[in-house]
């Protein structure tokens, strides 16, 4: 049984100041004693300083006559450019489970310094709901996203060295698909030039850089279920093929046993801390476009035999790391959810509903502030698709709905009974911006009774129909499509990674976030649409086929003014600024 901390509460400060001078006002707790409140030794940590540490994979043997936690998957509406609150609805819920006097545990993504440095800025959650030391989890944490980088890099000198010594293996250069990674937000590295400047500097061919998070080298760090494992899907990676045809892996170059080196110590979630002294493990951060985009396997299994609930988080909506959570972590890891909590905002499905549009950096148009029940009830509809769409996979559902100073009271009871009417088990406002985890105590005792009521947990998909099928399921059962138009190129990808073997995997479908559908434009629920598939690609390794169903960005640039702009050091107060 954990042991309540005894360090102190955030005070909680009005007006609400930034998330920093919150983060930084914080009393943190030693790890090593976090870790002796859930039941951790001091052997059973990799430290690095007094307030993160690496957590042993042995820890799950040590913990295996435990039984396992309630298991918690937090996603949202469709994004709109206000943003939802999902991270800091995770981390509220997690602290107001805590409040309850339960032994919960936080499980999330570590994030990129490309969006930390550009538009988004940190993922460490917001005001009173946050993990910490802030700083250190936005910016190197104990280097894991460095580790990625360098791995997969390790592989792209391997190709373009194996290309310069005489090419034994016959590779098609035309086919080689493995980029290079940088873990920044730089346009101008999507597409390069390698091997110029004579024949001591390699083999001249155009490649490209993505960023570190969307390696499937990070897909595969968040998927193995250990070091072996890990080892397995690293050698798998196909990186093209031959001229005749053949698969070329990370095997055949050689390179998988030294990749696996490099990463050895990534494997090991990063245990923290939240601001009411909670646990946290922060580990792995693979995109939700093109990845799975879901934090990692091993963070979970440890953290279910520790916490009676372990709440988690995957990227996006129900309908792009929710799906990707059940269809193709769940099937890694054996784990099933015991509860969904889909979050919203009022002013979001106003949005939805036809009102305001927001420009960034510019004041939030008026028409968003004030009470208007019917474009709430039509951009409601959006909520009710992602109720279903969760609902398809066995698991009760509960709304937060993540809460602002404009919503009215009638605008909050028609959310509530929209939520219902479309299966939830209820809806909860939830203050835990303002107000931490006493803010989310409501929502919390939902998810709780939720819980309770228990679940009859399914795959969307059997994984071993055909690839065609499974991509069809997700596109309309999922997006609610009317069917699925193959590009050629996709059409000669399927029957290539079924002669290959490839056709058992499960399908991360790539597309847009900003819509149901495939398509950006197409907002609320659309209707009476077709899906394209442009183009299969296959993340061997990972353990998935990736269906390409718009352009995905996978290289982020950098706006007119970045968030790298405003973050210094202050030699006075010898204390980081700017971070958001």
């Amino acid at each position: 049984m954990t042991k309540p901390s005894t360090f102190p509460m955030p005070e909680q400060k009005r007006p609400v100041p930034s998330d920093l001078d919150i983060a930084q006002a914080a009393v943190l707790e030693p790890i090593v004693s976090v870790a002796e409140r859930i039941g951790l030794s001091a052997d059973d940590l990799e430290p690095y300083g007094r307030y993160k540490a690496k957590v042993h994979l042995d820890v799950r043997e040590k913990l295996a006559h435990r039984p396992l936690g309630r298991y918690i998957d937090v996603t949202a509406i469709t994004p709109t450019p206000l943003g939802e609150g999902k991270t800091t609805t995770t981390i509220g819920l997690s602290q107001g489970l805590g409040r309850l006097g339960r032994n919960v545990f936080t499980c999330i993504r570590q994030p990129s310094m490309g969006p930390t440095f550009g538009i988004k800025g940190g993922a460490a959650g917001g005001g009173y709901s946050q993990v910490i030391p802030m700083e250190d989890f936005n910016l190197h944490l104990t280097g894991d996203l460095h580790a990625v980088t360098a791995a997969h890099n390790l592989m792209s000198a391997a190709i373009d060295n194996h290309l310069h010594h005489g090419n034994s293996l016959k590779i098609d250069i035309f086919s080689i698909t493995w980029p290079r990674v940088v873990d920044l937000n730089d346009r101008a590295l999507r597409k390069v030039n390698v091997g110029l400047g004579g024949k001591l500097n390699g083999y001249p061919r155009e490649t490209s850089f993505d960023i570190s998070v969307a390696s499937e080298v990070m897909a595969i760090l968040a998927l193995a279920t250990d070091l072996r494992d890990l080892r397995t899907r690293l050698g798998r990676i196909v990186i093209g093929t031959t001229t005749d045809g053949r698969a070329v892996t990370a095997e055949d170059l050689k390179v998988a046993g030294a990749m696996t080196v490099l990463l050895k110590d990534a494997l090991m979630p990063t245990l923290l801390q939240t601001l009411e002294h909670t646990p946290a493990l922060v580990h792995a951060g693979p995109f939700a476009n093109i990845a799975h985009g879901n934090s990692s396997v091993v963070a979970d299994q440890i953290a279910l035999r520790v916490g009676d609930y372990v709440v988690t988080e995957s990227g996006f909506a129900s309908d792009m790391g929710m799906e990707k959570f059940m269809d193709i972590k769940c099937r890694a890891s054996g784990l099933e959810p015991d509860c969904v909590v889909l979050v919203a905002t009022i002013r979001a499905l106003k949005m939805h509903g036809g009102l305001g549009k927001v420009v960034a950096g510019k004041p939030l148009p008026k028409e968003l502030t004030e009470e208007n029940l019917a474009a709430l009830e039509k951009g409601a509809a959006n909520m009710a698709a992602h109720i279903r769409i969760a609902k398809q996979f066995g698991v009760p559902v509960v709304v937060a709905v993540n809460q602002f100073s404009t919503d009215t009271d009638a605008e909050v009871r028609l959310l509530e009974k929209i939520a219902v009417d479309s299966g939830a088990e209820g809806a909860a406002m939830s203050d835990h911006w303002a107000r931490g985890g006493a803010g989310a105590e409501e929502l919390a005792r939902k998810v709780e009774s939720a819980c309770e009521k228990g679940k009859k947990f399914r795959f969307l998909y059997d994984a071993s129909s055909p690839i065609k099928e499974k991509i069809e399921a997700i596109a309309m059962k999922v997006y609610g499509a009317d069917g699925v138009d193959y590009l050629p190129a996709a059409e000669e990808k399927v029957k290539v990674y079924t002669q290959l073997g490839y056709d058992k995997m499960p399908i991360c479908m790539a597309k847009t976030h900003l819509s149901i559908s495939h398509d950006p434009k197409m907002k609320n629920v659309p209707k009476g649409f077709r899906v394209p598939i442009r183009d299969i690609r296959a993340a061997v390794g990972a353990g998935f086929l990736v269906p390409i169903c718009g352009e995905m960005q996978t290289m982020p640039g950098l706006s007119s003014s970045p968030a790298f702009e405003r973050v210094d050091f202050d030699f006075e107060t010898k204390k980081v600024v700017g971070l958001f």
